[in-house]
């Protein structure tokens, strides 16, 4: 796996885990969008992903 330069550590630095890796949110890991999000961040709204728990809006 080839090296990260500065510049592209800085602009990862939410994503990377403490092994200098990237990590996405377990529901985006598998998703083929392009938004992934960060595994630090709490999904509010994803528009391929509704939760079975969640309120239909009709």
């Amino acid at each position: 796996m080839p090296r990260m330069s500065k510049r592209n550590k800085l602009e990862w630095s939410f994503f990377l885990s403490e092994n200098g890796r990237r990590n996405y949110n377990i529901l985006c890991r598998h998703c083929r969008e392009e938004c992934k999000q960060s595994y630090r961040a709490v999904i509010i709204e994803c528009r391929k992903y509704a939760s079975k728990r969640g309120k239909e809006t009709s």
